[in-house]
């Protein structure tokens, strides 16, 4: 992400934030309004950041990915369903990582051994986890009464949780802390490992990283792999750490907004989280004006983060480069 647009994303939370400050109620102190702003971008920057990292994976690699809403909506489904019957939440975010794991060897096995158009088989995997997601929570959740294993714990930061008014930014649950993790992690992996060389070397040059003796087939296929993963973590984010209960649809687009963060970010770790932040605090404010009286009706504030995601790839287009290969099936001559 160029200086220019991280100085935007941060003027428009600044923005938000200072939004939600002027419309409160006379009662409500503008620092805590603050607080709340800023921990509830951070939580629900959470499941943004995670779609976004897994996209990362994938396209660095060469293959598109639309299929990250689907990917985390039977994660989601696995992971709820896992913890609910085994009464763990550990194994529900197992659960939910080799969910979203399959779903990306799927997705990786069309498009890279079979050649579908990425798009095409992207959209494929969002339509049939949407409609498998939507009997079984209908057929088998429903009809049988099942219910959830509850919610990860919050973790405090010892002293800093503490601190008023940016107290409340250190008591995360540990799917957020983990979210911030892989942000470095994933950076680290990319851009100081030969693996992940070998990643970026497939998605831009793949027939200079084949004539170097990488196999594409094989880079592409684990990269797809872990980006599920990392989404199957989002996807337990919803069932685990939000609610305790699935419901259909409940990722809600957010898959498709990872995607647009991962765009704007420049497709690198860092700038896909802060793009995460940005549309995360569209989310915010809505939640925040329900919170405090904020004097706005509920659907327009709830607009902001689908209007700010076309605004965002409409200044985007054209102004990032991606992946040289991406989207484009590698035929060995």
């Amino acid at each position: 992400m160029t200086r220019g647009r991280f100085l935007f994303v941060l003027g428009c939370i600044a923005g938000l934030v200072g939004i939600a400050e002027a419309l409160r109620s006379p009662d409500v102190p503008a620092a805590v309004v603050a607080a709340s702003m800023l921990a509830t971008t951070l939580r629900f920057a959470t499941p943004l950041t995670l779609g976004a990292l897994a996209g990362l994976f994938c396209e660095r690699s060469g293959v598109a990915n639309i299929a990250i809403e689907g990917m985390m909506l039977a994660a989601a489904f696995g992971a709820f369903i896992v913890g609910a019957l085994t009464k763990s939440l550990a194994a529900g975010i197992v659960a939910g990582m080799v969910v979203g794991a399959l779903m990306a060897l799927l997705h990786a096995w069309l498009s890279v051994t079979l050649r579908v158009d990425q798009i095409v088989s992207g959209t494929v995997i969002n339509i049939m986890a949407a409609g498998v997601t939507g009997f079984l929570s209908t057929e088998v959740v429903r009809r049988q009464a099942i219910s959830g294993a509850g919610l990860l714990p919050a973790w405090r930061v010892p002293g800093l949780s503490e601190v008023p008014v940016i107290g409340p930014l250190f008591q995360q649950q540990p799917i957020a802390w983990v979210t911030l993790a892989l942000v470095v992690v994933a950076h680290l992996v990319l851009f100081r490992t030969a693996w992940g060389l070998r990643v970026r070397a497939v998605g831009e040059l793949p027939r200079a990283a084949h004539a170097a003796g990488v196999s594409v087939a094989r880079t592409r296929y684990a990269a797809v792999m872990v980006g599920g993963a990392i989404a199957g973590i989002g996807g337990g984010y919803f069932t685990l750490e939000a609610v305790p209960v699935f419901e259909p649809m409940m990722t809600n687009g957010r898959g498709f907004i990872a995607l647009a963060a991962l765009i704007f970010g420049g497709w690198t770790p860092a700038g896909a989280w802060v793009a995460s932040l940005l549309f995360a605090a569209a989310n915010a404010l809505h939640i925040n004006a329900q919170q405090f009286g904020i004097p706005v009706p509920a659907q327009v504030v709830g607009m902001f983060p689908y209007v700010l995601t076309i605004v965002i790839l409409a200044g985007a287009i054209g102004r990032v480069t991606p992946p040289a290969a991406i989207g484009q099936p590698y035929v060995r001559d």
